[in-house]
């Protein structure tokens, strides 16, 4: 069975992309925003994989949810216009809405786009991507384990992946709904509601569970990120920060 309203939450790295997901999971009329479409190869997903992922991310309310970065985008593109028949000349988004039915897009991302970079390089070394709340802190030392070249890169990527998105908006003058991490962590509860309300959900009656992770970034964390911005702006006559 198709969906009968779909949303996708586009996100970089280090965004609380699963924070709300594990929130609007938790609603249970909601979906179930996984990352679908991170594991399977797009070579190799066919029809039935389509109605398999529909069947996996839907509430019994016909609600269906996605996570996704914009990596392969164009293969899942492509992917979807020939399991579903599509023609030629379509856009990205209108190909994206014949596979997931009435969709709409949120699309989440962090100001501080430094600090986004050292806690993708501090999760990448660290193995530790989420904190499940009440557990303990990773013990591994890591403070030796600042990239000036990691960080920079990631902070590169970020901004190309928020630039692949927003290229795929413009195709269609598509204004998502935006989400920024530093004010979701500060209005939790407010921000799940307003996702809600955005995707025409009744929040009557609706409760989120408390948030389902607790933050990582640590002393480490704030070392790296003001060696980095010293060291990347290093020389410059005007400093930004």
């Amino acid at each position: 069975m198709k969906p009968v309203l779909s949303y996708t939450i586009w996100f970089s790295q280090r965004t609380g992309s699963t924070l709300l997901y594990k929130a609007l999971e938790s609603t249970g009329v909601a979906g179930i925003p996984g990352e679908w479409l991170t594991e399977p190869d797009p070579a190799t997903f066919g029809y039935q994989d389509i109605r398999q992922m529909w069947q996996n991310g839907m509430t019994p309310n016909g609600v269906f949810g996605l996570k996704i970065s914009s990596v392969k985008l164009d293969e899942w593109l492509r992917t979807f216009q020939k399991e579903l028949l599509l023609p030629d000349g379509l856009s990205g988004p209108k190909i994206w809405e014949e596979a997931f039915p009435a969709c709409k897009h949120i699309f989440m991302t962090r100001r501080n786009k430094v600090r986004l970079a050292v806690s993708w390089w501090r999760a990448i070394i660290t193995g530790e991507w989420h904190r499940v709340h009440g557990l303990q802190p990773h013990q591994e030392e890591i403070v030796e384990k600042y990239s000036f070249d990691a960080i920079n890169h990631l902070l590169v990527e970020c901004t190309l992946r928020e630039a692949a998105m927003e290229a795929f908006f413009a195709e269609e003058h598509i204004v998502p709904m935006t989400i920024v991490y530093e004010d979701f962590i500060r209005n939790y509860n407010d921000t799940v509601m307003k996702v809600l309300s955005f995707l025409n959900i009744s929040t009557e009656a609706i409760q989120v569970a408390s948030p389902f992770y607790d933050p990582i970034a640590d002393d480490i964390a704030e070392i790296w990120v003001q060696r980095f911005r010293k060291e990347r702006q290093a020389g410059w006559d005007n400093i930004a920060w």
